[in-house]
């Protein structure tokens, strides 16, 4: 069952951090010391933050932080994915489709809003999620 949710999170995961793969359109140019990247431009595979750093981000901020790295974001969404549904009680759902809509969901409210917060982001399309499978 726990690699079962952990696939699911994955598909999630992907789909929302490819889905914002556009986001440098609208990311404000800030430097930020403490990206996690390493000082080769690659990545590191680790990050600096902690859930608590990420909840009070916007989209922008969050897009920054991760030194506008794709990789990083991901781990982002997947973290504030985790965080929302473990707070709403909420099982993912295990359908690629669901992961496909939530990732375009999730680009569209980031174009619109780059300056609102990524957790309400995440934690709304974790809910739309929710409330379509209960409605099945």
């Amino acid at each position: 069952m726990e690699m079962k949710r952990a696939n699911v999170m994955a598909v999630w995961m992907v789909a929302g951090s490819m889905a914002l793969s556009t986001l440098p359109i609208y990311a404000a140019r800030v430097q930020n010391p403490a990206a996690p990247m390493a000082t080769d431009g690659t990545d590191q595979g680790a990050h600096s933050w902690t859930t608590e750093q990420l909840v009070p981000l916007s989209v922008r901020e969050a897009w920054a932080m991760c030194g506008k790295n794709e990789q990083g974001f991901f781990q982002m969404v997947q973290q504030l994915t985790e965080l929302s549904a473990q707070k709403r009680g909420i099982t993912l759902p295990d359908d690629k489709a669901a992961g496909e809509k939530a990732g375009e969901w999730i680009k569209k409210e980031a174009r619109r809003d780059p300056d609102q917060l990524l957790y309400v982001v995440v934690d709304r399309a974790v809910q739309y999620n929710a409330r379509k499978t209960a409605a099945k």
